[in-house]
Protein backbone atom coordinates (compact mmCIF):
# COMPACT_ATOMS: atom_id res chain seq x y z
CA UNK A 1 0.00 0.00 0.00
CA UNK A 2 1.53 3.30 -1.11
CA UNK A 3 1.62 6.46 1.54
CA UNK A 4 -0.55 8.52 -0.55
CA UNK A 5 -3.28 5.42 -0.22
CA UNK A 6 -3.09 4.95 3.53
CA UNK A 7 -3.51 9.02 4.14
CA UNK A 8 -6.37 8.94 2.57
CA UNK A 9 -7.73 5.63 4.08
CA UNK A 10 -8.35 3.41 0.82
CA UNK A 11 -7.82 0.19 0.55
CA UNK A 12 -5.40 -0.98 -2.75
CA UNK A 13 -7.07 -2.05 -5.44
CA UNK A 14 -10.78 -0.92 -4.95
CA UNK A 15 -11.61 1.63 -7.39
CA UNK A 16 -13.30 5.18 -5.87
CA UNK A 17 -17.54 4.60 -5.74
CA UNK A 18 -17.68 7.48 -8.55
CA UNK A 19 -16.02 5.41 -10.99
CA UNK A 20 -18.78 2.49 -10.14
CA UNK A 21 -21.12 4.41 -10.35
CA UNK A 22 -20.57 5.96 -13.72
CA UNK A 23 -21.09 3.17 -16.03
CA UNK A 24 -24.52 2.55 -14.57
CA UNK A 25 -25.11 6.32 -14.84
CA UNK A 26 -23.87 6.36 -18.36
CA UNK A 27 -25.84 3.76 -19.52
CA UNK A 28 -28.82 5.32 -17.68
CA UNK A 29 -28.71 8.54 -19.52
CA UNK A 30 -27.72 7.06 -22.61
CA UNK A 31 -31.04 4.54 -22.28
CA UNK A 32 -33.44 8.04 -21.50
CA UNK A 33 -31.96 10.01 -24.48
CA UNK A 34 -32.62 7.02 -26.64
CA UNK A 35 -36.21 6.65 -25.15
CA UNK A 36 -36.34 10.57 -25.48
CA UNK A 37 -35.60 10.99 -29.44
CA UNK A 38 -37.65 7.40 -30.24
CA UNK A 39 -41.03 9.67 -28.39
CA UNK A 40 -40.15 12.32 -29.94
CA UNK A 41 -39.87 11.16 -33.53
CA UNK A 42 -43.25 8.92 -32.86
CA UNK A 43 -44.83 12.06 -31.42
CA UNK A 44 -43.61 14.30 -35.22
CA UNK A 45 -44.96 11.05 -37.18
CA UNK A 46 -48.42 11.33 -35.74
CA UNK A 47 -48.35 15.02 -35.82
CA UNK A 48 -47.92 14.81 -39.52
CA UNK A 49 -50.63 11.98 -39.87
CA UNK A 50 -53.16 14.21 -38.50
CA UNK A 51 -52.18 16.83 -41.03
CA UNK A 52 -52.13 15.08 -43.89
CA UNK A 53 -55.36 13.11 -43.53
CA UNK A 54 -58.54 14.02 -45.55
CA UNK A 55 -60.51 15.34 -42.97
CA UNK A 56 -60.81 18.48 -40.96
CA UNK A 57 -61.20 18.98 -37.72
CA UNK A 58 -63.06 21.88 -37.93
CA UNK A 59 -65.63 20.36 -39.46
CA UNK A 60 -66.02 16.92 -37.27
CA UNK A 61 -66.32 19.75 -34.38
CA UNK A 62 -69.09 22.03 -35.70
CA UNK A 63 -70.72 20.28 -38.53
CA UNK A 64 -70.92 21.19 -42.18
CA UNK A 65 -73.75 23.87 -41.69
CA UNK A 66 -71.91 25.47 -39.03
CA UNK A 67 -71.19 29.09 -39.68
CA UNK A 68 -68.48 30.78 -41.40
CA UNK A 69 -67.56 32.68 -38.60
CA UNK A 70 -68.26 30.11 -35.91
CA UNK A 71 -65.74 27.62 -38.33
CA UNK A 72 -63.25 30.68 -37.60
CA UNK A 73 -63.82 30.79 -33.98
CA UNK A 74 -63.19 27.18 -33.80
CA UNK A 75 -60.20 26.84 -36.26
CA UNK A 76 -58.20 29.76 -33.80
CA UNK A 77 -59.57 28.01 -30.76
CA UNK A 78 -57.65 25.02 -32.31
CA UNK A 79 -54.11 27.05 -33.26
CA UNK A 80 -54.67 26.36 -36.37
CA UNK A 81 -54.26 29.28 -37.59
CA UNK A 82 -50.43 29.06 -36.00
CA UNK A 83 -47.77 27.92 -38.28
CA UNK A 84 -46.69 24.38 -38.35
CA UNK A 85 -43.72 24.25 -35.78
CA UNK A 86 -45.66 26.50 -33.51
CA UNK A 87 -48.82 23.50 -33.75
CA UNK A 88 -46.70 21.04 -33.00
CA UNK A 89 -45.14 22.38 -29.93
CA UNK A 90 -48.16 22.93 -28.73
CA UNK A 91 -48.99 19.01 -29.59
CA UNK A 92 -45.99 17.88 -27.97
CA UNK A 93 -46.66 20.15 -24.72
CA UNK A 94 -50.24 18.40 -24.43
CA UNK A 95 -48.99 15.12 -24.73
CA UNK A 96 -46.50 15.05 -22.08
CA UNK A 97 -49.48 16.72 -19.93
CA UNK A 98 -51.26 13.23 -20.72
CA UNK A 99 -53.71 15.79 -22.76
CA UNK A 100 -54.71 14.50 -26.33
CA UNK A 101 -57.80 16.29 -26.45
CA UNK A 102 -61.57 15.51 -26.49
CA UNK A 103 -63.24 12.45 -28.23
CA UNK A 104 -66.11 13.53 -30.38
CA UNK A 105 -68.12 10.20 -30.20
CA UNK A 106 -67.90 10.50 -26.05
CA UNK A 107 -67.14 13.42 -25.42
CA UNK A 108 -64.87 13.03 -22.72
CA UNK A 109 -61.15 13.38 -22.68
CA UNK A 110 -59.10 10.74 -24.57
CA UNK A 111 -56.55 9.95 -21.54
CA UNK A 112 -60.15 8.91 -19.84
CA UNK A 113 -61.58 6.97 -22.82
CA UNK A 114 -58.03 4.74 -23.36
CA UNK A 115 -57.67 4.47 -19.36
CA UNK A 116 -60.59 2.80 -19.19
CA UNK A 117 -60.49 0.41 -22.65
CA UNK A 118 -56.88 -0.24 -22.37
CA UNK A 119 -56.91 -2.50 -18.96
CA UNK A 120 -59.37 -5.08 -21.43
CA UNK A 121 -56.66 -5.43 -23.84
CA UNK A 122 -54.13 -5.93 -21.55
CA UNK A 123 -56.10 -8.46 -19.62
CA UNK A 124 -56.35 -10.30 -23.02
CA UNK A 125 -52.87 -9.74 -24.81
CA UNK A 126 -51.56 -10.83 -21.30
CA UNK A 127 -53.78 -14.37 -20.84
CA UNK A 128 -52.92 -14.37 -24.78
CA UNK A 129 -49.17 -14.34 -24.31
CA UNK A 130 -49.45 -16.43 -21.67
CA UNK A 131 -50.40 -19.26 -23.54
CA UNK A 132 -48.34 -18.83 -25.96
CA UNK A 133 -45.24 -19.19 -23.53
CA UNK A 134 -46.55 -22.00 -21.80
CA UNK A 135 -47.04 -24.13 -25.15
CA UNK A 136 -45.11 -22.29 -27.73
CA UNK A 137 -41.60 -22.72 -26.02
CA UNK A 138 -41.78 -26.77 -24.81
CA UNK A 139 -43.17 -27.03 -28.23
CA UNK A 140 -40.45 -25.25 -30.42
CA UNK A 141 -38.24 -27.47 -27.53
CA UNK A 142 -39.08 -31.09 -28.04
CA UNK A 143 -39.31 -29.97 -31.91
CA UNK A 144 -35.66 -28.99 -32.00
CA UNK A 145 -34.55 -32.22 -29.99
CA UNK A 146 -36.66 -34.74 -31.99
CA UNK A 147 -36.01 -33.21 -35.27
CA UNK A 148 -37.53 -35.07 -38.20
CA UNK A 149 -39.59 -37.02 -35.92
CA UNK A 150 -43.52 -36.54 -35.78
CA UNK A 151 -43.66 -33.78 -32.80
CA UNK A 152 -41.60 -31.73 -35.63
CA UNK A 153 -43.79 -32.16 -37.72
CA UNK A 154 -46.77 -31.28 -35.54
CA UNK A 155 -44.69 -28.48 -34.58
CA UNK A 156 -44.25 -27.35 -38.24
CA UNK A 157 -48.05 -27.45 -39.44
CA UNK A 158 -49.12 -25.56 -36.30
CA UNK A 159 -46.63 -22.98 -36.46
CA UNK A 160 -47.64 -22.89 -40.48
CA UNK A 161 -51.57 -22.92 -39.91
CA UNK A 162 -51.15 -19.95 -37.48
CA UNK A 163 -48.69 -18.06 -40.20
CA UNK A 164 -51.65 -18.74 -42.51
CA UNK A 165 -55.27 -18.87 -41.49
CA UNK A 166 -56.68 -15.32 -41.27
CA UNK A 167 -57.51 -14.65 -37.46
CA UNK A 168 -60.98 -12.89 -38.22
CA UNK A 169 -62.39 -16.32 -39.91
CA UNK A 170 -60.39 -18.57 -37.08
CA UNK A 171 -62.67 -16.17 -35.04
CA UNK A 172 -65.70 -16.16 -36.90
CA UNK A 173 -64.80 -20.26 -36.47
CA UNK A 174 -64.22 -20.35 -32.88
CA UNK A 175 -67.79 -18.69 -32.00
CA UNK A 176 -69.86 -20.97 -34.33
CA UNK A 177 -67.79 -23.94 -33.46
CA UNK A 178 -67.49 -23.31 -29.81
CA UNK A 179 -70.36 -20.86 -28.55
CA UNK A 180 -73.06 -21.68 -31.04
CA UNK A 181 -72.37 -25.66 -31.17
CA UNK A 182 -71.09 -26.64 -28.06
CA UNK A 183 -71.93 -23.78 -25.84
CA UNK A 184 -68.66 -24.33 -24.20
CA UNK A 185 -67.32 -20.76 -23.91
CA UNK A 186 -69.30 -17.93 -23.36
CA UNK A 187 -70.36 -15.32 -26.28
CA UNK A 188 -68.86 -11.79 -27.63
CA UNK A 189 -68.16 -9.44 -24.79
CA UNK A 190 -66.25 -9.34 -21.38
CA UNK A 191 -69.22 -10.93 -19.37
CA UNK A 192 -72.87 -12.04 -19.74
CA UNK A 193 -75.80 -9.06 -19.95
CA UNK A 194 -76.32 -10.42 -16.05
CA UNK A 195 -73.22 -9.53 -14.92
CA UNK A 196 -72.65 -6.48 -15.79
CA UNK A 197 -71.38 -3.71 -13.65
CA UNK A 198 -72.13 -6.57 -10.66
CA UNK A 199 -68.02 -6.25 -9.68
CA UNK A 200 -66.51 -2.95 -9.06
CA UNK A 201 -64.01 -2.12 -11.36
CA UNK A 202 -60.32 -1.84 -9.23
CA UNK A 203 -57.76 -2.79 -12.02
CA UNK A 204 -60.26 -2.56 -14.76
CA UNK A 205 -59.39 -6.03 -15.71
CA UNK A 206 -62.40 -7.97 -14.82
CA UNK A 207 -60.94 -11.12 -13.86
CA UNK A 208 -58.57 -9.68 -11.07
CA UNK A 209 -61.72 -7.52 -10.06
CA UNK A 210 -63.88 -10.25 -9.51
CA UNK A 211 -61.84 -12.00 -7.78
CA UNK A 212 -60.47 -8.88 -5.55
CA UNK A 213 -64.29 -9.17 -5.00
CA UNK A 214 -64.28 -12.82 -4.20
CA UNK A 215 -67.52 -13.00 -6.49
CA UNK A 216 -66.56 -16.15 -8.03
CA UNK A 217 -69.62 -16.35 -10.05
CA UNK A 218 -68.76 -13.67 -11.92
CA UNK A 219 -64.68 -14.94 -12.40
CA UNK A 220 -66.19 -18.25 -14.10
CA UNK A 221 -68.59 -16.33 -16.72
CA UNK A 222 -65.85 -13.82 -17.66
CA UNK A 223 -63.46 -16.15 -17.86
CA UNK A 224 -65.71 -18.31 -20.08
CA UNK A 225 -65.70 -14.97 -22.15
CA UNK A 226 -61.82 -14.38 -22.56
CA UNK A 227 -60.80 -17.90 -23.04
CA UNK A 228 -61.70 -17.88 -26.60
CA UNK A 229 -60.18 -14.79 -27.86
CA UNK A 230 -57.09 -15.38 -25.61
CA UNK A 231 -56.68 -18.83 -27.03
CA UNK A 232 -57.10 -17.63 -30.49
CA UNK A 233 -54.38 -14.73 -30.01
CA UNK A 234 -52.41 -17.36 -27.78
CA UNK A 235 -52.24 -19.96 -30.97
CA UNK A 236 -50.59 -16.95 -32.90
CA UNK A 237 -48.08 -15.93 -30.74
CA UNK A 238 -47.52 -19.34 -30.03
CA UNK A 239 -46.42 -20.53 -33.73
CA UNK A 240 -43.83 -17.43 -33.93
CA UNK A 241 -42.16 -18.70 -30.18
CA UNK A 242 -42.20 -22.51 -30.98
CA UNK A 243 -40.58 -21.84 -34.36
CA UNK A 244 -37.82 -19.10 -33.08
CA UNK A 245 -37.79 -21.51 -30.29
CA UNK A 246 -36.92 -24.01 -32.66
CA UNK A 247 -34.52 -22.31 -34.35
CA UNK A 248 -32.92 -21.40 -31.12
CA UNK A 249 -32.13 -24.41 -29.96
CA UNK A 250 -31.20 -26.30 -33.06
CA UNK A 251 -28.33 -23.97 -33.36
CA UNK A 252 -27.32 -24.29 -29.56
CA UNK A 253 -27.51 -28.50 -29.94
CA UNK A 254 -25.58 -28.37 -32.94
CA UNK A 255 -22.40 -26.62 -30.68
CA UNK A 256 -19.70 -28.42 -29.22
CA UNK A 257 -20.01 -27.52 -25.67
CA UNK A 258 -23.19 -30.10 -26.13
CA UNK A 259 -21.19 -33.16 -27.19
CA UNK A 260 -18.52 -32.30 -24.80
CA UNK A 261 -21.34 -32.62 -22.37
CA UNK A 262 -22.83 -35.55 -23.87
CA UNK A 263 -19.71 -37.16 -23.61
CA UNK A 264 -19.21 -36.58 -20.34
CA UNK A 265 -22.29 -38.50 -19.59
CA UNK A 266 -24.37 -35.69 -18.53
CA UNK A 267 -28.21 -36.78 -18.49
CA UNK A 268 -30.14 -35.58 -21.41
CA UNK A 269 -32.78 -33.56 -19.51
CA UNK A 270 -29.44 -31.41 -18.22
CA UNK A 271 -27.86 -30.71 -21.51
CA UNK A 272 -31.13 -29.50 -23.09
CA UNK A 273 -32.76 -27.45 -19.91
CA UNK A 274 -30.14 -26.65 -18.07
CA UNK A 275 -26.99 -25.52 -20.75
CA UNK A 276 -28.71 -25.51 -24.22
CA UNK A 277 -32.06 -23.89 -22.97
CA UNK A 278 -30.08 -21.14 -20.96
CA UNK A 279 -28.02 -20.51 -23.59
CA UNK A 280 -31.30 -18.86 -25.80
CA UNK A 281 -32.94 -17.16 -23.08
CA UNK A 282 -31.89 -13.78 -24.02
CA UNK A 283 -32.99 -14.23 -27.71
CA UNK A 284 -36.45 -15.68 -26.19
CA UNK A 285 -37.27 -12.46 -24.32
CA UNK A 286 -36.85 -10.58 -27.28
CA UNK A 287 -39.23 -12.54 -29.22
CA UNK A 288 -41.68 -12.75 -26.59
CA UNK A 289 -41.94 -9.07 -25.96
CA UNK A 290 -42.04 -8.44 -29.17
CA UNK A 291 -44.78 -11.02 -29.73
CA UNK A 292 -46.75 -9.16 -26.21
CA UNK A 293 -46.13 -6.33 -27.62
CA UNK A 294 -48.02 -7.38 -30.87
CA UNK A 295 -51.07 -8.69 -29.59
CA UNK A 296 -51.36 -5.77 -27.48
CA UNK A 297 -52.07 -3.31 -30.47
CA UNK A 298 -52.96 -6.12 -33.02
CA UNK A 299 -55.62 -7.41 -31.57
CA UNK A 300 -58.09 -5.04 -33.35
CA UNK A 301 -59.87 -7.61 -35.84
CA UNK A 302 -60.21 -10.24 -32.57
CA UNK A 303 -61.67 -7.54 -30.20
CA UNK A 304 -64.13 -6.12 -33.24
CA UNK A 305 -65.02 -10.05 -33.69
CA UNK A 306 -65.37 -10.86 -30.11
CA UNK A 307 -67.08 -7.53 -29.24
CA UNK A 308 -64.18 -6.38 -26.95
CA UNK A 309 -64.11 -3.18 -25.78
CA UNK A 310 -60.37 -2.69 -26.03
CA UNK A 311 -58.32 0.08 -27.50
CA UNK A 312 -57.94 -1.85 -30.65
CA UNK A 313 -61.22 -1.48 -31.16
CA UNK A 314 -61.46 1.73 -29.29
CA UNK A 315 -59.40 3.29 -32.06
CA UNK A 316 -60.89 1.47 -35.31
CA UNK A 317 -64.32 2.79 -34.06
CA UNK A 318 -62.93 6.62 -33.62
CA UNK A 319 -60.81 6.28 -37.43
CA UNK A 320 -64.56 5.35 -38.69
CA UNK A 321 -66.11 8.27 -37.63
CA UNK A 322 -62.74 10.43 -38.26
CA UNK A 323 -61.81 11.09 -34.27
CA UNK A 324 -58.93 11.83 -34.64
CA UNK A 325 -58.18 13.17 -31.22
CA UNK A 326 -58.66 9.61 -30.31
CA UNK A 327 -57.06 7.70 -33.29
CA UNK A 328 -53.84 9.62 -32.10
CA UNK A 329 -54.26 9.67 -28.67
CA UNK A 330 -54.60 5.70 -28.81
CA UNK A 331 -51.44 5.30 -31.67
CA UNK A 332 -48.93 7.49 -29.14
CA UNK A 333 -50.41 4.94 -26.35
CA UNK A 334 -49.75 1.65 -28.80
CA UNK A 335 -46.26 3.31 -29.77
CA UNK A 336 -45.59 4.20 -26.56
CA UNK A 337 -45.45 0.23 -25.21
CA UNK A 338 -43.31 -0.59 -27.64
CA UNK A 339 -40.62 1.74 -26.15
CA UNK A 340 -41.74 0.54 -22.80
CA UNK A 341 -41.34 -3.31 -23.54
CA UNK A 342 -38.06 -2.84 -25.40
CA UNK A 343 -36.39 -0.85 -21.98
CA UNK A 344 -37.88 -4.31 -20.02
CA UNK A 345 -36.68 -6.51 -22.68
CA UNK A 346 -33.19 -4.86 -22.54
CA UNK A 347 -33.37 -4.97 -18.30
CA UNK A 348 -33.83 -8.62 -18.59
CA UNK A 349 -31.18 -8.84 -20.88
CA UNK A 350 -28.40 -7.52 -18.39
CA UNK A 351 -30.57 -9.76 -15.88
CA UNK A 352 -29.70 -13.55 -17.80
CA UNK A 353 -26.72 -12.73 -19.91
CA UNK A 354 -23.67 -11.77 -17.60
CA UNK A 355 -21.67 -10.37 -20.80
CA UNK A 356 -24.47 -7.25 -21.12
CA UNK A 357 -23.37 -6.09 -17.74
Amino acid sequence: MSAQDMSNGRRPGRAPLSHALWPLLKTTLRTLGSVAVTLLGLLFVTFIIARVMPIDPVLAIVGERASQSTYDAVYHQLGLDKPLIVQFFYYLWDVLHLDFGTSLLTAHPVSQDIARVFPATLELATLGITIGILFGVPLGVLAAVRKGSWIDQIARVVALIGYSMPIFWLGLMGLLVFYGVLGWVGGPGRVGIFYADVVPPVTGMILLDSLIDGNLEVFRDAFSHIILPASLLGYYSLAYISRMTRSFMLEQLSAEYVTTARVKGMSEWHVIWRHAFRNIRVQLITVIALSYAGLLEGSVLTEIIFSWPGIGSYITTALLSADMSAVLGGTVVVGLIFILLNIFSDLLYKIFDPRAK
